[in-house]
């Protein structure tokens, strides 16, 4: 399984040093890649926006939306453009991990119909597919510029029901589970798998999750001040149980690690609750990449230290 870390634009208050040294360290540390997240009513950076810094200052790691609220952009053919923009300037290095969104806060502030984004998820897709193939959409041709992969950048489509697992198989590479614990992590992954096989597809999907984390000194105040203001939406209680899911210490994280290498997913990101860049050496540090210069990731197999508590998934 490949590991890869968020990056903090989703915490408040981040810096540009905090961001670019982040991405710089990920990419020292041996991390697959460094991912982002996606909100609008939130005082943090938009996701590709952030990701286009962190390509300036590295050259290999990967770039991850997991995921980019895709009916909130409300044009399939400028979020291609900006999609194939990234890949190209990055030489081919987007993972473009898209979903619908569970949050009507940022569809009103958008002015988009909550209750259409799931048809209006599939129309920016079928655009977005167009755009990438080429097709001659104005009197210039075709939109530019073309992706550094001829068909798009890798894609994954997330969501919490049998609806998007289908829509992954017909547009996608793959599937992201999101913020599910490990066990719902393998039911969503089992049902893509069908999904894919359903569609008479002849590979595999590759699945993706996504953790948090906070280490060090004050990890369980960082995760708590963070995701119980993040996901307040759920109510406290609700936001309790995704701050007490966070990894605050490196059995935690190797816990996670394991379960949900276990569970089939091919790569997990742990997303951070701090921006202090002393967070990517910390998680670096707990056994989970190799170190510096390591251009593949190793699995040590340390059995979980303690029980994974069962928690409700997130909206996105």
């Amino acid at each position: 399984m490949e590991i890869g870390i968020g990056l903090p634009s989703t915490n408040p208050g981040v810096t540009r040093e905090q961001l670019l040294s982040w991405a710089r360290r990920a990419e020292e540390r041996g991390f697959h890649s460094v991912g982002t997240i996606d909100r609008l009513v939130w005082p943090g950076l938009e996701p590709m926006v952030a990701l286009s810094a962190a390509a300036a200052v590295t050259e290999r790691v990967r770039l991850v939306t997991d995921v980019l609220l895709a009916p909130l952009r409300g044009n399939g053919a400028l979020l291609a453009k900006q999609a194939a923009s990234l890949d190209s300037i990055s030489g081919g290095r987007l993972t473009l991990g898209l979903g619908i969104g569970g949050r009507d806060d940022d569809f009103k502030a958008a002015g988009i119909p909550f209750e259409r984004r799931g048809r209006q998820m599939d129309e920016l897709l079928l655009e977005m597919k167009r755009v990438w193939a080429g097709d001659k959409l104005g009197f210039d041709g075709a939109i530019g510029p073309p992706p550094a992969r001829e068909d798009g950048p890798e894609l994954l489509i997330g969501g919490y029901v049998e609806a998007s697992t289908r829509r992954a198989a017909r547009f996608g590479d793959g599937f992201t589970v999101g913020g599910l614990p490990p066990d719902g992590a393998a039911h969503l992954a089992a049902q893509a798998r069908q999904a894919w096989a359903d569609a008479g597809r002849e590979d595999t999907p590759r699945v993706m999750a996504l953790c948090y984390f906070a280490l060090g000194d004050g990890a369980r105040q960082a995760a708590d001040g963070y995701l119980k203001r993040y996901y307040a939406i759920m109510g406290t209680e609700g936001a309790e149980q995704v701050a007490q899911g966070a990894a605050v210490d490196e059995g935690m994280v190797q816990s996670y690690r394991d379960a949900y290498a276990d569970a089939g997913v091919d790569e997990l990101i742990y997303f951070p609750c701090s921006p202090d860049p002393r967070q990517v050496d910390l998680l670096a540090g707990g056994g989970i990449v190799k170190c510096r210069g390591s251009h593949r990731l190793t699995r040590i197999r340390q059995r979980p230290s303690r029980p994974l508590r069962r928690r409700s998934f997130p909206p996105a």
